[in-house]
């Protein structure tokens, strides 16, 4: 199938590199590149990844991006079904919107995209990019991480948390949780942060202080925790409790069979919640009746857990161990599509501009977007190292959009969100299970870990010269 330009200027993943004839017939890597003292140009070894020189700590130098590939390497290859690139897309965005998960998702369609076609076909639309090679390689030390190193400046691993482009600081570390982050939600119009891990409590912080002002015992392992406007959504075995911040009126919605690990809620709060046993189960926000979240659907189509929700585009789209996503109407509770391209668990899910983004334990990242035909297909897919735990996207008060990827590999990988540019890593003692942002225009994000420990970072803004 040929794959047609959408329109004539460049947008999110869009291709300008060089023909696959360019690639090398060699396909034996050359042993004095992988060590980066090749000196041919061209070699009749295959150079095919980028050497990447990082700094020792801090910031990126400037070398450190510099792209210095041989001539005659080449960018991508054609395989019989899909596109390989081999670096990062370069790509444009065209009208961004403020918000991640726009609810105009529907009217872009394919045809706000546009994927360049070179050369003999191939049959699929789907881009995969192959290990980002300008990725900095260098990992935090382990020794320093336990307060352990004895090499103090002379270590050649980072003596830091992050690794990032841009400045970026932590503002806070709040210890007291004793096991696994599963929830962090901050209300709005709300000084207080709320998170709930499996030690079965909730703890209220003091967003001023960084003070634990509240511990809530809950009596069961939380699987999930979202807010949305003044209520702060607390998913467990059998029940969602629901928490109103104003009025301290507190409900069991009870309903869901077995644990609850992800949930969801459009702006006329409809919630929904989906757990063990494939099971999604819908609830009406009413005035009404009391409790006044009535539930008026369960949706049936996963086959295993369900473990990751997000709302856009008028839809709602659910991750599963059975390795789909289905896509659902949240007016008419009917599952329209199922998506399957992933191999493994699909453990995070958010709407970004016109694009469903999907991450799995398969180590993939997937964009997703409308065809002609009005069916999400994937045409973009990313390999991380590691399997994908949890997502984030948002833009930081200097406007650039960023995708958090926690892997478990206890970092979170950052990346420019139109082109996957490396962005820098944050780094944790054990896995990131939770990220998520702060009020717009802040720069605010936090995460949460296997440790119990829940940090909240800040990007600094860019100095004026």
């Amino acid at each position: 199938m040929d794959v047609k330009t959408a329109r004539k200027k460049p947008c999110v993943f869009y291709h300008l590199r060089r023909k696959p004839s360019d690639i090398s017939h060699n396909k034996s890597v050359c042993i004095f590149w992988r060590n980066g003292k090749c000196l041919r140009n061209p070699c009749r070894f295959l150079h095919s990844e980028l050497p990447v020189t990082c700094a020792k700590k801090g910031s990126y130098t400037e070398s450190s991006n510099q792209q210095d590939l041989p001539t005659k390497n080449s960018n991508y290859i054609r395989t019989n079904n899909k596109l390989v690139l081999k670096r990062s897309l370069e790509t444009t965005v065209q009208n961004s919107r403020e918000d991640f998960g726009s609810k105009d998702c529907k009217r872009g369609t394919s045809k706000n995209l546009a994927l360049k076609n070179e050369g003999s076909g191939s049959s699929s639309t789907e881009a995969v990019l192959m290990k980002s090679e300008n990725v900095c390689k260098q990992n935090v030390c382990q020794s320093w991480v336990h307060g352990n190193c004895i090499d103090g400046c002379k270590c050649q691993s980072l003596h830091s948390w992050f690794h990032a482009d841009d400045g970026l600081s932590i503002l806070a570390r709040l210890q007291g949780h004793t096991k696994t982050i599963t929830g962090i939600s901050l209300p709005e119009k709300n000084n207080k942060l709320y998170t709930g891990s499996s030690d079965r409590t909730v703890r209220v912080w003091d967003c001023h202080t960084g003070q634990c002002a509240r511990v809530v015992e809950l009596g069961a392992d939380i699987g999930s925790m979202i807010s949305e406007a003044v209520w702060v959504f607390i998913g467990m075995p059998n029940v969602v409790k629901a928490l109103n911040t104003e009025s301290g009126a507190e409900y069991n919605l009870d309903g869901p069979i077995g644990q609850v690990y992800a949930m969801a809620t459009t702006n006329d709060i409809m919630l929904f919640a989906g757990g063990q046993y494939g099971v999604i189960l819908a609830r009406k926000c009413t005035t009404e009746t009391n409790p006044p979240f009535q539930p008026v659907a369960s949706l049936k189509r996963h086959t295993s857990d369900v473990v990751s929700l997000t709302v856009g585009c008028e839809w709602l789209y659910s991750g599963s161990k059975d390795h789909t996503i289905r896509v659902w109407d949240h007016k008419t509770l009917e599952c329209v599509m199922t998506l399957d391209g992933h191999v493994d668990t699909v453990t995070s899910l958010i709407c970004w501009e016109d694009y469903l983004l999907s991450g799995s334990l398969d180590r993939t990242v997937k964009a997703w977007a409308l065809n002609e035909r009005g069916h999400l297909e994937a045409i973009y897919t990313h390999v991380e190292e590691h399997g994908v735990v949890a997502f984030c996207g948002m833009k930081d008060e200097n406007g650039k959009s960023t995708l958090y990827c926690a892997c478990n590999n206890n970092y979170v990988q950052l990346y420019e969100m139109s082109s996957f540019i490396d962005g820098g890593r944050l780094f944790a003692k054990q896995e990131v299970k939770v990220i998520i942002h702060g009020p717009k225009g802040l720069g605010l994000f936090f995460t949460g870990d296997q440790t119990g420990l829940v940090t909240a970072w800040r990007w600094l803004p860019k100095s004026k010269e």
